[in-house]
């Protein structure tokens, strides 16, 4: 089985930044692709940022120069950093990665249980 976990979201004030890190646990021998996406109320959910494991990374125009995606292939982890935030980036954010795991030579697409990011005006 194959978990992520969140954390990091909470209540800043628009301006502020905050960070949010994903896990990914279990049985894994590779992940090729982590994302972050993102659902507020009463809307779809849409990505944020992905990165890839031959280094590709992409934003959602919304949130380009302000958010940035790392990750750490040894740690199994991918963050999200954002700054200058406003009270449109406030939603559920949801870590999501393509895992293949030992001895399934095909990769699986994963989601975490999200956290909640809030940004006052």
């Amino acid at each position: 089985q194959v978990q992520l976990v969140e954390s990091g979201g909470g209540l800043v004030q628009a301006g502020g930044s905050l960070r949010l890190s994903c896990a990914a646990s279990g049985s894994i021998f590779s992940i090729k692709r982590m994302a972050w996406y993102r659902q507020a109320p009463g809307r779809q959910r849409d990505l944020v940022a992905d990165a890839t494991s031959d280094g590709s990374i992409n934003y959602a125009d919304s949130v380009k120069g302000r958010f940035t995606i790392t990750r750490d292939d040894a740690k199994k982890t991918v963050y999200l950093q954002m700054n200058s935030l406003k009270p449109e980036d406030s939603a559920v954010y949801y870590c999501n990665a393509d895992v293949t795991r030992f001895l399934s030579g095909l990769p699986y697409n994963y989601w975490g249980q999200g956290t909640q990011v809030t940004v006052s005006s």
